[in-house]
C-alpha cells in the first residue's frame, strides 16, 4: 500500500487520513469502542439509498441543498445536536440503526495521489481506536491483511458502490425535476409561532403526483419509487426528534410544551433560515 497521505479536503469526521500499510503499521490493531465523541455534535449524516428502507424507521431523510445533492439522515434538527447519543457519543438506544458512514470510521477508501485510479484503504490517524495496543484485533498477519482488515475493506468497498448507486438515484430525481427546497414546520400546541427549519432539499409530492404514468411505472420498476416513498415517509420523524431535543435540553427550551404537529413543505423562495 502507498505511504503518502492524500492531500484533499477531509470528509465529515476525518481529520488526518493515512494509508494503511504493513510496512508502516505492522503491529497496529483496531479496538472496539462504544463511544464516538465525534458523533455527539453531528446532526446530519450522509447515507446511501441502500439504507433508506431501514433508516426511514428512525430518521428524517433529506438532501443537501447544493448542485449535487447528497441524502442525509437527520439525527437532530438543530446544528450540533444529536438526540441519539450522549455527550460522549454513546448510543442512548442500541436498537437504533447506525449509518454505514459512521460504522466505517475511522477507515475509508481514498485516492492517495491526485489522478490515481485505484482507491487505497486509509484511516484517520487521529482516531484513538487504531494504533499499537495490547488489546484489539490485529490489522496485519505478517505482510498480509488480517481477516479483520479484509472485513473492513469489504465494508468500505460496499459503501463506495452504494455511493455510486446513490448518485445515479439523485440524478434521476434531478432529471425528473422532483427536488425542491424544503421546509420543516414544527407547530407547538400552545399556539406560539412554529419553528421553521430550512436549508435542505426534498421530493415535491405534487410534482410526483403529476408525473406521467409511463415515468412512474419506470421509476417503480427500477426501484426508485419505493426509495422516494421511504424518503417522504421518513419526514414524519421530525416531530419526534424535535421533542427529543426539548427533553434532552439540546434544542429550543419548550418547558412542558410539546409539538402538536410537524409538516414538511416546499420552502418559500425568499426568507430567513430558522
Amino acid at each position: 500500500m502507498a505511504s503518502a497521505a492524500p492531500a484533499t479536503q477531509m470528509p465529515l469526521f476525518y481529520k488526518q487520513l493515512e494509508p494503511l500499510s504493513s510496512n508502516v503499521h505492522p503491529d497496529f490493531k483496531v479496538r472496539p469502542s462504544d463511544k464516538a465523541p465525534f458523533l455527539a455534535g453531528a446532526n446530519a449524516i450522509p447515507i446511501t439509498i441502500d439504507e433508506f428502507v431501514i433508516a426511514q424507521r428512525y430518521f428524517p431523510i433529506v438532501f443537501t441543498n447544493d448542485e449535487n445533492p447528497v441524502p442525509l439522515a437527520l439525527m437532530g434538527l438543530n446544528e450540533g445536536v444529536n438526540v441519539f447519543v450522549d455527550d460522549e457519543g454513546k448510543l442512548l438506544n442500541n436498537e437504533v440503526y447506525v449509518p454505514a458512514y459512521i460504522r466505517r470510521y475511522p477507515f475509508m477508501l481514498a485516492r492517495v495521489q491526485q489522478g490515481a485510479q485505484d482507491l487505497t484503504l486509509c484511516f484517520d490517524s487521529t482516531a484513538d481506536v487504531v494504533g499499537k495496543f495490547d488489546e484489539g484485533q490485529a490489522l496485519f498477519d505478517g505482510a498480509e491483511p488480517s481477516e479483520t482488515t479484509k472485513n473492513i475493506m469489504k465494508l468500505c468497498e460496499d459503501f463506495e458502490m452504494s455511493v455510486q448507486r446513490t448518485a445515479a438515484f439523485v440524478n434521476e430525481l434531478k432529471e425528473a425535476d422532483l427536488l425542491i427546497d424544503g421546509e420543516i414546520s414544527i407547530q407547538l400546541s400552545d399556539g406560539r409561532p412554529p419553528f421553521i427549519y430550512r436549508g435542505f432539499k426534498m421530493v415535491a409530492e405534487d410534482k410526483l403526483r403529476e408525473l406521467r404514468g409511463d415515468t412512474l411505472r419506470k421509476m417503480n420498476q427500477n426501484g426508485i419509487l419505493p426509495l422516494v416513498m421511504a424518503h417522504m415517509f421518513s419526514l414524519s420523524h421530525a416531530r419526534d426528534i424535535f421533542n427529543k431535543q426539548a427533553m434532552q435540553k439540546k434544542g429550543p427550551d419548550l418547558e412542558a410544551t410539546k409539538p402538536a404537529a410537524a409538516e414538511a413543505v416546499e420552502a418559500p423562495k425568499k426568507g430567513k433560515k430558522a
